[in-house]
C-alpha cells in the first residue's frame, strides 16, 4: 500500500465527524525588531460546520491572528490549522490563493472597496480574478449577490455615493462571490453605527441560516452575545468568556 503524500492529505475531503475548523497547539510569534511577540501561545480550537461563532477579547489578545490563520493569510509558528479537512498550513502560497478564492469570504472593518469601481464591479472582482464562468455569468452572480444584501438598485453607484452601511453590504456581496462555505468578519461592524451594525449582523445570521459557517471578531459584547458560541481570547490563550 502506498503512503499518502502531504499534498494528498492537505486536499482530501473532510470526514463527517471532523470539525470544519481545527486549530491544534497553534502558536504564532511575530518578530518585531530584536524582540519576539507571542500573539498566540498554544491554542486548541474546533468549530463545526454551520456554526455562528464570535471571537472576543481585548486589543492585542490574538483575535485577528486567529482569523488570519483560519483564512490562510498567515501561517502558524507551531501547530496545525485545518479547514474543511484540509491542512491549509501545508499549502503553498499559490494553493492557498486558489483555496481562499473558492472557499472563504472575508469582510473587513473598513470595507476595502476600490473607489473608482461601481458596487457591481467591486462585487464581481473575486470572480474576475478566478476567471470563473463567462463575463455574463460573473456579472449575473454579482447582481444576485447585491440583491441578496439589499442593494439591487445601487449596482451602478460608486462607493463614495453609498453610506457606510451600504458599502459594507457591497463588501459582503463581494465576499459571497464564489458562494464560499466560510464567511469571516474582522470587526465587520466596527465602523458602523449601532442600528446599521445590527442590520449587518442580521445579514450574517441569515447567511448562517442558509448553512454557511460564520466566524467574526467583535468588540461589541451585545453582537457577540447573539452568536451561537463565543470564543474568548486573552494574552494569546483561550479564556472563559
Amino acid at each position: 500500500m502506498s503512503m499518502e503524500s502531504v499534498a494528498e492529505r492537505a486536499t482530501r475531503p473532510a470526514r463527517v465527524s471532523e470539525p470544519f475548523i481545527s486549530l491544534a497547539g497553534v502558536q504564532k510569534t511575530y518578530r518585531m525588531g530584536r524582540l519576539d511577540y507571542p500573539a498566540l501561545r498554544g491554542v486548541d480550537l474546533e468549530i463545526r460546520a454551520g456554526e455562528l461563532v464570535a471571537v472576543v477579547g481585548p486589543s492585542g489578545s490574538g483575535k485577528t491572528t486567529i482569523l488570519n490563520l483560519v483564512t490562510g493569510i498567515d501561517r502558524p509558528t507551531a501547530g496545525t490549522v485545518s479547514v474543511g479537512g484540509r491542512r491549509i498550513d501545508l499549502m503553498s502560497e499559490e494553493e492557498l490563493a486558489v483555496w481562499r478564492g473558492e472557499h472563504v469570504g472575508v469582510v473587513f472593518q473598513f470595507f476595502q472597496l476600490l473607489p473608482t469601481l461601481s458596487a457591481l464591479e467591486n462585487a464581481v472582482l473575486p470572480l474576475d480574478f478566478a476567471r470563473r464562468g463567462s463575463k455574463r455569468e460573473r456579472f449575473g452572480r454579482a447582481r444576485r449577490n447585491l440583491a441578496l444584501v439589499g442593494l439591487g438598485d445601487k449596482a451602478d453607484h460608486l462607493p463614495a455615493e453609498l453610506s457606510g452601511g451600504q458599502q459594507q453590504r457591497v463588501a459582503i456581496a463581494r465576499a459571497l462571490a464564489a458562494d464560499p462555505q466560510l464567511i469571516v468578519g474582522d470587526e465587520p461592524t466596527g465602523n458602523l453605527d449601532t442600528v446599521t451594525a445590527a442590520e449587518m449582523f442580521d445579514l450574517f445570521k441569515r447567511l448562517n441560516g442558509e448553512g454557511k459557517t460564520v466566524l467574526y471578531v467583535t468588540h461589541d459584547r451585545d453582537l457577540a452575545g447573539r452568536a451561537n458560541r463565543i470564543v474568548s481570547i486573552r494574552d494569546g490563550l483561550l479564556a472563559t468568556p
